[in-house]
């Protein structure tokens, strides 16, 4: 019972940071309507802010930094810490999510996750990769209750959560600007009416929420730790906490967000013990969050709040692709063209441009063609890689490719069967817990999955190697047109899916679920199918990343990798095949950023890069870099195909 007692206080070191962001998030929720994923990392460059100042003096800033000459005292450097939090949520506001205010929420997640590979590759490079040792601020001394001591800064920070919560109900409940906020969530022009601005109400709210979330970051990182990587997953446990109170209740938020804490600390102590299994020691903490968010949102998702918009942005367009064996047999001539024409790491970035379209190709299928929208596609990338990779040489090629890219379909289902009930940005937020549990616990759990990672033995058909590696040569040709056909089968396959009955039923849903339904469409078939047909396109993937890897490993497939390839086949144009293709040719590691860091010396900044372009594609042009070009290119035939006005006239007076 001591040791019980023990861990639960000590896991509340954890559970404040989960009150704090989910409490966050419920403040930006009420105020404008956004479930911001950015809101762990706006809380971390709080705290990294703050530590820079106590420890070099130095006032970081996204560009450049000051010197103060000196170590700054506590409190100046918690004040500075949140006037940056407090900046930054204010330039989100004006530059992001302004603009997309009455923008569908399918565009709303992608800004959000733009922001946050943005912020996460700012505070890399402005920070450092690694995690950071915290000085404590609150008092550390020991403390006792009963035959239990520990650190009194727990203590502290259950204190600074209740008061965080007590403040911002009394804020929703007794000012005039909170309860204007909270009125203009039931009805913006119902605000506007009784003389309130909904745009500077939705400003003061991102003034608000970052310096409630980078408050408590600065007083928990010292128990905590201070890394990007965790901070910027914290929202995940966050999301669980804030779902738990429904979006609206910062009560409940912190209370959940406290026994969330402790409850992880729990399973930890448990896993120790003798009777525990041996392949769920690692993970199985860091999984309850998606059960809470899944079950959550499975019951609630129907009557959670939504905030009243009068006018909405459609959906980006969608034009079915029609194959042409002319421009099909072009384009593969021009890949094989690419594949034989280069070597080495050239042709290395060919290759991974082709497997990325592969994957890309999913989010077309289930973002593009029935709006619902994935965070988790590495997960089931990842699935097909480890699976492949266990059955070794036991099941031949390309046997071995189908079943693993089935194994990841099942998984697919399983995480898709929430979206039969939420959709939009809920479900982006399930996705993104599920990726993290499949992360933590399946590809870290070193009794699924070995430390060094799997050995993926190389491809072989009718006796012919199709490996990417032979001796000194890093990226075969053999291997790249395996790649090529298997990018060219999956493009078909989605173009015919587009155009056929089944098609026009996913575009049917993606358009609006109760007229599909009146019309006979089965909905929930048409979701699972999308899960399906998705997932197994992206086990296609993982496959193939798993054959040019040669060694798989955790870091592979993380959840990053999910938000680079949402960020990528968005920026490309995610309703198209095109837009596949043009996301291959951007992602990290393919040909473009290939030539970028060879040329341009721009790899560092790679990341930071694409969370700013996709933030303004989502903003600018929904339909991406395809979409454009399409939009160009059927202007310029409208343009070419128009008589010319002199012409037209001397026609019509020789007629």
């Amino acid at each position: 019972m001591t040791t019980t007692l023990l861990f639960f206080v000590v896991g509340l070191g954890a559970g404040a940071a989960y009150a704090a962001i989910g409490m966050a998030l419920v403040t930006t929720y009420r105020g404008t309507g956004v479930l911001n994923i950015a809101q762990g990392a706006m809380a971390m460059w709080a705290a990294f802010s703050y530590d820079e100042l106590r420890t070099t003096g130095d006032l970081v800033l996204p560009v450049g930094r000051i010197d103060l000459g000196m170590s700054v005292p506590v409190l100046p450097a918690i004040l500075a810490g949140l006037a940056a939090a407090a900046g930054l949520g204010l330039l989100a506001h004006l530059l992001v999510f302004r603009p997309l205010r009455t923008a569908p929420a399918l565009a709303r997640v992608v800004a959000s996750v733009g922001l946050t590979i943005a912020l996460q590759a700012l505070v890399v490079l402005r920070f450092g990769p690694d995690q950071r040792a915290v000085a404590p601020i609150l008092r550390a001394e020991e403390m006792r209750i009963g035959s239990v001591t520990f650190a009194e800064d727990r203590i502290w920070l259950v204190v600074a959560v209740v008061a965080l919560a007590g403040l911002l109900w009394g804020y929703g409940k007794f000012t005039r600007l909170g309860l204007a906020t909270r009125g203009a969530a039931e009805s913006e022009l119902g605000a506007v009416v009784l003389g309130y601005s909904p745009d500077r109400l939705a400003a003061a709210t991102w003034l608000l929420s970052p310096m409630v979330g980078g408050l408590i970051a600065i007083l928990v990182a010292p128990t905590f730790g201070l890394d990007p990587v965790t901070w910027t997953l914290i929202v995940v446990p966050a999301l669980a906490c804030a779902l738990l109170g429904r979006l609206t209740s910062v009560w409940v938020t912190a209370g959940a967000g406290l026994l969330l804490g402790g409850l992880q600390a729990e399973v930890t102590l448990l896993s120790t013990q003798p009777w525990w299994p041996e392949w769920a020691g690692v993970g199985v903490a860091e999984s309850v969050p998606f059960v809470v968010i899944a079950v959550g949102l499975y019951v609630f998702g129907k009557r959670l709040p939504g905030r009243s918009i009068t006018v909405t942005v459609p959906l980006p367009k969608v034009v079915p692709t029609v194959p042409r064996p002319a421009v099909t047999l072009g384009l593969v001539a021009a890949g094989a063209v690419l594949v034989l024409a280069t070597s080495g790491s050239y042709r290395f970035g060919v290759i991974t441009s082709m497997i990325f379209a592969v994957i890309a190709l999913s989010l077309v299928v289930l973002t593009g063609y029935v709006g619902q929208i994935s965070l988790a596609q590495a997960a089931f990338a990842g699935s097909a890689g480890f699976v492949l990779s266990t059955l070794g040489t036991a099941v031949p090629f390309p046997l071995s490719v189908l079943l693993a890219a089935l194994a990841a379909t099942a998984l697919g289902l399983l995480v898709g069967i929430p979206a039969l009930r939420i959709r939009g940005a809920q479900l982006a937020v399930v996705t993104l817990a599920a990726g993290v549990a499949i992360e933590q616990f399946v590809f870290r759990n070193p009794s699924l999955t070995p430390v060094d990672g799997n050995a993926v033995p190389a491809p072989r058909l009718f006796g012919i190697d199709l490996g990417i590696r032979a001796g000194t040569d890093i990226a075969r040709w053999q291997f790249g047109l395996l790649v090529l056909a298997v990018l060219t089968l999956a493009a078909l396959a989605v173009a015919n899916l587009g155009r056929s009955a089944t098609g026009r039923a996913l575009l049917a849903v993606r358009s609006n679920e109760r007229a599909a339904a009146s019309v006979g469409v089965n909905v929930a078939a048409a979701k699972l199918l999308a899960f399906a047909f998705s997932s197994f396109l992206a086990g296609l993937g993982g496959a193939l990343i798993g054959y040019s890897r040669g060694q798989l490993s955790a870091d592979s497939f993380g959840v990053f990798v999910s938000l680079s390839l949402l960020a990528f086949a968005y920026l490309g144009g995610i309703t198209s095949i095109s837009g596949a293709l043009a996301a291959g040719l951007l992602a990290p590691l393919g040909i473009g950023y290939v030539l970028l860091d060879r040329h341009a010396h721009l790899g560092n900044y790679y990341l930071l890069i694409s969370g700013l372009l996709l933030v303004v594609t989502a903003i600018a042009n929904q339909s991406g870099i395809a979409g454009q070009v399409g939009e160009g290119v059927a202007a310029l035939r409208r343009r070419m195909s128009r008589v010319p006005e002199s012409a037209e006239i001397s026609s019509r007076i020789n007629a």
